[in-house]
This record gives C-alpha cells, structure tokens and sequence, in this order.
C-alpha cells in the first residue's frame, strides 16, 4: 500500500513502461524509435507409431527458431551506419556482433536484457518519400541473429 503522497509504494505494483528502452549495437550505443521482432519458437514435432492405441499424435518439441528483429530510427545527415553494414554483407565479408536491448527503469538501469548473438543485417529500408508530409525520415534495418538471450537484473 502506498501513503498518500506515494513515496512509500513498492515498485512490483506498476508493469514497466516500454518506451524507455537502451540498444547497444557492440560497445556503441544507438538511438531507435522502434524495436520489434523480440521472439523465439519451438518447432512441433508430430509423432505417431502405427501399433498405438490411442488414436492421436503424440507432440514433441523440436529446433527453436527466433525471429528477426526490427530496429526503426530517423535518418541523420552524413548517418550511414545501416548501409556500410549491409554493404558488407554483399560482398561476403559478413560482420557479425551482439546487440543488447535493454528496458530501462526510471532511473536509466537496465531491468530486463535482450541479447541477441552473431546478429547481422537482413534487410535495410529507406525512408518514403512525400512532398505534403511532415513526418521525420525514418529508416529501418532487419536483424538475423543466431540466439537471443533473456536476463532480468
């Protein structure tokens, strides 16, 4: 319970806002708009032998599969960090690193940590283009990784 001006309320009551988050692309620290994709999945293996009596498949869990992440920003001038990257990986020398996400508490410490493994770029994508817009130019870049790694502190 809280007192009436509520500096005695337990910080378990509220789930964490999500629009407070960090990523660390390597040692360097990046600025998003938006991240997505943040999921992992058991594939099904189905199993039935002929001489069995009941008669339904038996489910198994199979290889996890992780899906990619997406990382949107807006575009600054003389930034192009997303497209020497992917540049990269066209010419075969494909740079893998570790990307952290993290959601920050109120007082900027990580309270939940993504850490997604050898990741490197997919798919880039510009920004649209509209002559009656007033939007900011926004980028997005599509990560493959090979494992994410979830840890609370």
């Amino acid at each position: 319970m809280a007192d009436e001006n509520g500096s005695t309320q337990s910080a378990n009551i509220w789930p964490l806002p999500k629009f407070h988050f960090e990523v660390k692309w390597g040692d360097q620290v990046m600025s998003f708009q938006e991240v997505s994709g943040l999921d992992a999945q058991s594939e099904e293996i189905k199993y039935r032998a002929g001489d069995n009596p009941i008669f339904s498949v038996s489910k198994m869990p199979g290889m996890i599969k992780y899906g990619n992440v997406t990382m949107k920003k807006g575009i600054f001038k003389g930034d192009n960090k997303f497209w020497e990257w992917f540049k990269k990986v066209k010419m075969n020398t494909i740079e893998r690193t570790t990307i952290t996400i993290s959601l920050l508490d109120e007082l900027n410490k990580p309270t939940m940590v993504w850490t997604l493994k050898n990741a490197w770029p997919t798919k880039v994508t510009g920004t649209d283009l509209k002559a009656e817009g007033n939007e900011v130019a926004i980028e997005s870049i599509e990560i493959v990784h090979e494992g994410l790694e979830i840890t609370n502190k």
